[in-house]
């Protein structure tokens, strides 16, 4: 399980509690924040990259591959339904989520291909592709640490 825990504290700005981490989130001035850290859907992205680039690492070292560094350019963007072609279903939008992947090492196309296929096996590919349930509870008051 993962959990983190959210404080809005000033405009659109939070401030973001995981383990033993704080981190700001924040709107670009242009969308009425300060500016003072990445939007939430950059953390996503940010996410979704860093996930994928961690199970590449993990899966060659266990390969014994000889991978030096990958670097990933995760982005999204969201379409009209009817103008996106690969999309067939009845939802009004689509989110399209890309990754642009560079895999530096002595790798064989075999291997960078593997590596690729891996990636979309990540934690973070899956929760953003497989069926989702989305709960929310109003409570009194957050209590750190619960579960």
């Amino acid at each position: 399980m993962a959990q983190a825990t959210v404080k809005l504290v000033e405009g659109v700005q939070v401030v973001i509690h995981i383990r033993d981490f704080t981190l700001i989130s924040d709107e670009p001035i242009s969308d009425g924040g300060s500016n003072l850290g990445p939007s939430p859907k950059e953390l996503l992205i940010a996410a979704l990259g860093a996930c994928a680039a961690m199970t590449a690492r993990m899966y060659a070292d266990r390969k014994g591959w000889a991978l030096e560094s990958v670097e990933v350019d995760a982005s999204t963007d969201r379409f009209a339904a009817a103008d996106y072609p690969l999309y067939s279903g009845d939802e009004g939008f689509v989110h399209e989520f890309r990754q642009r992947i560079v895999f530096k090492g002595d790798l064989t196309l075999a291997q960078k291909e593997r590596l690729l296929e891996i990636v979309a096996r990540c934690p973070v590919h899956r929760a953003l592709t497989e069926p989702n349930v989305m709960l929310e509870e109003l409570v009194d008051e957050i209590i750190a640490g619960e579960a």
